[in-house]
């Protein structure tokens, strides 16, 4: 059961205001005021729901009342009342600018007064309901947003000679990317950039189920192939028209080389330092429960001193404008530069985009020695 509301009662005849006060005091708390300045030092006080106003009043008539009460109760409901005949169309086309909830005559029928405010404090009751709850939905995405971020690591890390950069700028409050690196040994790291389809909730869900994955994959050497056969078996809780895209990878300064699994994803690009440019290709399908026995690929490239290793999602193309060669270009324009290429593909990116909406989430990822 609601609260009684609170409803002040602004007419200057007296008769009036009993009367209303008899017809709602039952119901509410119900405050009269006989005076306009004197109604507005009450609400100040009082913290109206509703005013009940006439228009008819000496000093500050009821419209200018009402503009003032609107203005320093911004959430206040008002019923405006008249019981002159004159330019009634005027004034109702007064109360409605002025945002009031109704406009009545008086004398009022008892019945249409009670239900007019009970329809009022109705919608206003379901008003603050639906601000509540969006006020929730608010805090508990904030909260979600805050678990996503922690998901992903450091920005830029040097390990054991092997220096690592991610930068991810999603397009919505929760998005669907993901980038994680983990040292798993001397002069090894293991690393995955995945995309899951789709974007809000149930995408940030799944990327923390990508993370759980990889993470996961210690007792397997972080081996790309176990990585990716162990999140797909853990795809059937999202229901088949949910997928995931990613590249896996381990590398390994010792052995100069990369291992990676490419589940259906956009192409990595590996850069040698002595020149020359590698695409590391699809190796298998995307991840979904909706694709039975599935296997994947497991290949191997070499990984030299002063080499490069670029990854990223398709929104970073999409973004460039699907030019399949901006990257490679920006890569070779940065070629002395490399610690800054993330920054200068995002930044080139935005410019592409020249202020329109981001698409897609832009996550990057960068190795090299």
């Amino acid at each position: 059961m609601r609260d009684a509301a609170r409803i002040l009662v602004v007419d200057d005849e007296t008769g009036m205001v009993r009367a209303v006060e008899r017809v709602l005091g039952a119901a509410h708390n119900v405050v009269g005021s006989h005076s306009s300045p004197e109604a507005l030092t009450i609400a100040r006080r009082f913290d109206p729901d509703l005013v009940i106003l006439d228009v008819r009043m000496p000093e500050i008539d009821g419209f200018e009342l009402m503009a003032r009460l609107k203005a320093e109760l911004p959430g206040v409901d008002i019923i405006v009342m008249t019981g002159s005949l004159d330019d009634l169309d005027q004034k109702l086309i007064r109360a409605i600018r002025g945002r009031a909830f109704y406009f009545i005559q008086k004398p009022f029928d008892r019945e249409v007064l009670q239900t007019l405010v009970e329809r009022c404090l109705e919608l206003r009751w379901r008003r603050i309901e639906s601000r509540q709850h969006v006020e929730r939905l608010e805090r508990e995405l904030a909260d979600a947003r805050v678990f996503q971020q922690r998901l992903l690591p450091q920005p830029d890390m040097v390990i054991d000679g092997i220096a690592v950069s991610c930068r991810y700028e999603s397009c919505v409050e929760l998005g669907g990317d993901l980038c994680d690196y983990v040292s798993i040994g001397p002069g090894r790291i293991a690393l995955v950039v995945a995309d899951v389809m789709g974007h809000g909730v149930s995408a940030a869900m799944l990327t923390g189920v990508v993370k759980s994955a990889f993470r996961a994959s210690s007792p397997d050497g972080y081996e790309p192939r176990a990585m990716v056969q162990r999140l797909w078996s853990n795809m059937e809780a999202f229901g088949s028209e949910r997928f995931v895209t990613l590249i896996a990878a381990v590398v390994s300064l010792d052995e100069r080389r990369i291992d990676y699994v490419n589940a259906g994803h956009p192409a990595g690009l590996l850069v040698a330092g002595a020149g020359g440019m590698t695409s590391l290709s699809s190796t298998g399908p995307l991840v979904s429960s909706a694709l039975p026995d599935c296997t994947w690929e497991q290949r191997c490239v070499p990984f030299d001193a002063g080499d490069l290793l670029l990854l990223y999602t398709d929104g970073v193309s999409e973004a460039l404008g699907g030019d399949d060669d901006a990257i490679a270009r920006l890569i070779q324009q940065h070629a002395d530069a490399k610690e800054s290429l993330l920054d200068s593909i995002l930044a080139h990116a935005r410019e592409q985009l020249g202020g329109r909406p981001q698409p897609d989430d832009l996550t990057l990822l960068s190795v090299r020695r």
